[in-house]
């Protein structure tokens, strides 16, 4: 195999990488859902354990005023004073920021 050979397959190679790595990042430009309910999980956390928690995988438009934007819903339940308590948020599905937070 000559030089020139090899090098020219390290460079495709190296090129392809890169193309698919830029295609894989602009597919989505959501935050993982999975993720994003694992931040708001921590969060709740600091205040005391969680007992259980869900998200919706793919977003919905939250429509406020006249501001619409997509996010991810979910839930998170928890026992405070031995009584079950159970939040339902939206989060904001491009930073994964809390934009609606309830208690149910």
């Amino acid at each position: 195999m000559k030089l020139q050979d090899f090098l020219l397959g390290v460079a495709t190679g190296i090129a392809t990488a890169y193309v698919i790595k830029e295609a894989s990042e602009k597919v989505s430009p959501y935050k993982n859902a999975n993720s994003v309910l694992d931040e708001i999980k921590d969060a709740f956390k600091t205040q005391g354990p969680i007992d259980g928690s869900w998200i919706f995988m793919e977003p919905q438009l939250f429509h406020k005023e006249s501001i619409e934007i997509p996010v991810y819903k979910g839930g998170i339940s928890r026992i405070e004073e031995g009584e079950a308590v159970n939040f339902e948020f939206a989060a904001d599905a491009r930073t994964g920021s809390v934009v609606d937070l309830v208690r149910v």
